[in-house]
């Protein structure tokens, strides 16, 4: 579990076997426990934990994870596990993320032009980039259709679904019963 305080720092608490506690060690936590720094000058703006890892926005709309990448799901173009928050590559240019959900092994971001990035694991189609092909870095999600922008969304194991402005919503995943 890992809340945002007032002063805009963060501390987790519980598991932390993959780091997701974010505080440099792998030594599970009973009481929160501050994480280690979010870079010179950054504060939290937003945060969701997945299974295995945690992910916030930054003041600068930039996004940091941490704990378990073996899928890509920190976003930071490797699959190596990260004990402390480490910025994910860059969302595009001039682009910044206004929201964030991590699910099992994937991790999306609602973009401040309204479309949706999404990076890790994709067996099942839950990055909605058309493939089935992991991702270790920010990628675009397929259309969510002509005009229409997300503004809000959750990450589960297999699939995401975003609420669209139109009031409609979006799912992407594949089925597969073979």
């Amino acid at each position: 579990t890992c809340a945002i305080l007032d002063d805009a720092s963060v501390s987790c608490w519980g598991y932390n076997g993959y780091g997701q506690i974010g505080d440099g060690t792998y030594t599970d936590r009973n009481t929160p426990t501050q994480t280690s720094s979010l870079g010179t000058d950054r504060t939290a703006v937003a945060i969701s934990s997945g299974a295995v890892h945690t992910c916030v926005i930054l003041d600068d709309g930039t996004v940091s994870c941490w704990g378990d990448n073996r899928r890509g799901q920190l976003g930071d173009g490797t699959t190596t596990d990260r004990n402390t928050p480490t910025q994910t590559s860059s969302l595009g240019t001039g682009i910044t993320a206004v929201a964030v959900s991590s699910g099992f092994f994937h991790t999306c971001a609602i973009l401040d032009d309204g479309s949706v990035s999404c990076w890790g694991w994709n067996q099942y189609g839950q990055l909605g980039d058309g493939t089935t092909t992991d991702r270790n870095t920010p990628t675009q999600t397929s259309s969510l259709g002509t005009g229409m922008n997300a503004v809000a969304f959750s990450s589960k194991l297999y699939n995401t679904c975003a609420l669209l402005d139109a009031g409609e919503v979006c799912c992407w995943w594949l089925i597969n019963y073979s």
